[in-house]
């Protein structure tokens, strides 16, 4: 198993595009002035404690010489379609996380005499020379211990963990480096002094069951670095939708509405290619400000409805009243014969709001 991860991608990608970046403290994220957020950063910058979702404002106190640069999504898109097709090179089985990292799993690849180290070195090499960014790779039985491994050496380093290793390397972790395990129950763990995985082996599934529920046998067997879960590269396609990003921002609402028309007749000729019109279950609104916070705002709907999207993304806009970046619309896909029932209890006056970032 495989698990392979670029290197502060936005990040690298804009200093190979501007080799006089290299060297100073970059990131890439909002703007100070508008709640921003940092949503990479170089290791110049990480030195200074700067890191991915902080305020772009809190950065330049710690940092105050830090050049923040706003995202350039279809630069990185295009990188992101050069380092799948390497990890695709090797191994159909793929299952993206982003848009450069993955797991692999290359137990039948005919590749590199089938050593999953020298295709992990070999990956590497060719990211280098085809991208021109750096990456690094964890090798281990199972993908929890190949993507704390990935981590181990970076920037531009790989790790091995062989199986008669994994025992000892997971039980000196801390357990907040466990795959679930978030700053709360980390927290819970600290605070029941369980601060590694060696300590949490000392409790049994029912005690961890007792403390965390259903997740205490995921635990169990974390800590004992176990992990079950394959590498799949089959995606169930669950929405269809388009967006834009506009330059200069649009304005406010008013102006937002007007776009709507032709994003609509868009997303109309990707639910027709799709065949999809007949899986429809939900319709939604993404609207995301020019400090780069999101809203996602939905509703029950079984055909996209301009009136509809109106009332959404006024619902949405009104969450912050701010210029905006990007919209975009699009429909939620169920199973054919769950739309159907759904259809019967279709009100479009009931809405879901789904905030991220305000």
């Amino acid at each position: 198993m495989i698990h392979c991860d670029c290197d502060c991608f936005y990040a690298s990608v804009e200093m190979r595009d501007d080799p006089s970046l290299r060297g100073r403290p970059l990131a890439v994220g909002g703007r100070p002035d508008q709640r921003g957020v940092i949503a990479t950063c170089n290791y110049e910058a990480r030195a200074f404690g700067i890191h991915s979702a902080m305020a772009t404002a809190q950065a330049m106190k710690l940092c105050p010489h830090l050049l923040v640069l706003p995202p350039s999504m279809e630069k990185y898109r295009v990188a992101s379609r050069q380092i799948m097709d390497i990890y695709r090179t090797y191994t159909d089985l793929v299952e993206p996380l982003s848009l450069d990292e993955a797991y692999l799993d290359v137990t039948d690849s005919p590749h590199c005499k089938g050593s999953a180290t020298l295709i992990a070195q070999e990956i590497r090499q060719r990211i280098f020379e085809t991208v021109g960014i750096t990456a690094s790779a964890g090798v281990a039985p199972n993908k929890f211990v190949a993507k704390i491994a990935s981590d181990w050496n970076k920037p531009d380093g790989l790790f091995l963990v062989r199986p008669d290793e994994v025992d000892a390397f997971v039980a000196a972790l801390p357990v907040k480096k466990l795959f679930g395990v978030g700053k709360v129950t980390a927290a819970k763990l600290n605070k029941l002094g369980v601060q590694t995985c060696a300590d949490l082996r000392g409790w049994t599934e029912q005690e961890l069951q007792h403390h965390f529920g259903s997740f205490g046998l995921r635990l169990f067997d974390l800590c004992r670095g176990i992990d079950h879960r394959e590498v799949s590269n089959a995606r169930e396609r669950k929405s269809i939708s388009t967006e834009e990003t506009y330059t200069p921002d649009v304005p406010d609402l008013p102006a937002c509405l007007a776009l709507l028309p032709d994003l609509f007749e868009q997303l109309l000729g990707r639910i027709k290619r799709a065949g999809a019109e007949k899986q429809i279950a939900k319709l939604f609104v993404k609207i995301k400000f020019a400090d780069f916070q999101q809203t996602t705002v939905e509703c029950v709907g079984s055909a996209p409805h301009i009136p509809t999207y109106a009332r959404l993304m006024e619902t949405g806009w009104q969450r912050a009243s701010r210029p905006v970046r990007l919209l975009g619309v699009g429909v939620r896909l169920g199973e054919t014969d769950k739309v159907e029932q759904l259809r019967l209890f279709d009100d479009e006056t009931s809405f879901k709001i789904g905030l991220s970032g305000l």
